[in-house]
């Protein structure tokens, strides 16, 4: 079941309550307390932007393979920027833990060639 979080804080709201905590959803402070809306093992698309260059695709294909072996490049989608500058990449991994997504991520996100992933 998605969850809405509205982050805006109302004027009414105590000081000591969280406006993302809310007793009539649930998923909501499931969310806030840490606890993952995701059930594992499952398939997770991870967008990746970056710019053009010949060797991007293969590059997020190799870290996306580092986390999720059985990765391969049919799992893989591009869409280039109208102004072709940029490439976004679509990798659907097999996930099977948060510590592994996390991993994922913060490998996407060092890396030099990654401007942003989602």
């Amino acid at each position: 079941m998605p969850v809405h979080c509205d982050t805006s804080k109302p004027d009414n709201l105590p000081m000591n309550k969280s406006p993302h905590v809310s007793q009539s959803n649930p998923g909501v402070a499931q969310a806030v307390s840490g606890e993952s809306l995701i059930q594992y093992p499952c398939d997770f698309p991870v967008k990746v932007i970056g710019q053009r260059h010949p060797d991007f695709v293969n590059t997020m294909v190799r870290l996306a393979q580092d986390f999720d072996p059985e990765f391969s490049v049919h799992k893989v989608a591009l869409r280039a920027s109208k102004t072709e500058k940029y490439l976004g990449i679509t990798l659907i991994v097999r996930a099977t833990s948060r510590a592994q997504l996390d991993g994922l991520y913060l490998a996407l996100t060092g890396h030099p060639m990654v401007k942003v992933a989602l």
